[in-house]
């Protein structure tokens, strides 16, 4: 049985457990595999000298245990993985899960609206991408495990032996710095991350109701999505990242953030970490991307 249609707009329906049973698989599976990878990431995009030798990056990568053995060096790169855990889970359960449901509110009360700006085709792209975008700023409400999660993965002397309940109690509202910026980095970044998937299905594989996608459909979308994401939103993510990895004493904004990053580092660092992000990053939010579009429509037909 084919989806309602509302303004000639397709209202691709699944079940909220749908929803939150594909997203919430989607954040495991991501966690379990690519957690190292995300603990570098951030590593490299904290630093503030120039990395001139191998030996160099080794110990931005592993700090103090740059020199101990391969498996040893290997399990440092999981700090931090208990506020990674809940983080990494509720986000894509948030964003993955909750993009749909703003999507069918545009659909059904402003899509006539919409396809009168951009046209029928492009209004349901350009439908999903908002959507994407509004969800991607309410995603600051998750801040503070986010913020936990860096400075453990990058500062981890900032904790001082306190444990999490102290830390939310002595900083409190703290615990959100960074969250215009952060809020700045998703809106664009969630629009392109969305909308760069939904015009790969519109254009490329031309399908009306984007969840008969197949999973390579929903893969290379996944890899348009993701790949226009990272590239949109790497500069305001280092910023972000420099804010979120201070101490807790600090409170550097993020405008004099900016202005020594281009002072001391130049145009360039704000696109630190940007290739290990599209080689490393990119493939995980691919991964999730791609998981959470195939499993909530499969689980979706199964409830």
């Amino acid at each position: 049985m084919s989806p309602p249609a509302i303004g000639g707009n397709l209202v691709e329906k699944e079940s909220t457990i749908a929803r939150i049973l594909g997203a919430g698989t989607a954040g495991v599976a991501e966690l379990a595999i690519f957690h190292p990878v995300d603990t570098i990431a951030k590593r490299l995009m904290s630093n503030q000298s120039r990395i001139a030798s191998a030996s160099q990056l080794n110990s931005v990568i592993f700090r103090k245990s740059a020199s101990e053995p391969a498996v040893r060096r290997f399990f440092t790169l999981f700090p931090g993985l208990g506020y990674a855990a809940a983080y990494k889970i509720l986000q894509r359960i948030y964003k993955y899960g909750g993009q749909p449901f703003v999507r069918d509110y545009l659909t059904t009360h402003h899509g006539d609206s919409f396809n009168r700006t951009f046209g029928k085709g492009n209004g349901k792209a350009i439908m999903a991408a908002t959507a994407g975008s509004i969800i991607g700023v309410g995603e600051i409400v998750l801040l503070p495990l986010d913020v936990l999660k860096i400075k453990r993965q990058t500062n981890p002397e900032a904790f001082r032996g306190r444990g999490v309940m102290r830390i939310v109690r002595d900083e409190g509202f703290g615990l959100y710095r960074g969250w215009g910026w952060t809020a700045a980095r998703n809106a664009p970044g969630s629009f392109a991350l969305f909308g760069g998937s939904a015009a790969a299905k519109q254009y490329l594989f031309k399908l009306s109701d984007y969840n008969s996608a197949t999973w390579f459909q929903n893969f290379i979308a996944s890899i348009a999505g993701s790949s226009a994401s990272l590239v949109v939103s790497a500069p305001l993510d280092v910023v972000k990242t420099r804010i979120q990895n201070q101490n807790f004493e600090v409170k550097e904004s993020g405008m004099k953030v900016i202005a020594k990053m281009a002072r001391n580092e130049g145009a360039s660092s704000f696109f630190k970490g940007l290739v290990p992000k599209l080689l490393m990053t990119g493939p995980k939010l691919t991964f999730s991307f791609w998981l959470a579009q195939t499993l909530i429509p499969a689980f979706n037909k199964m409830m």
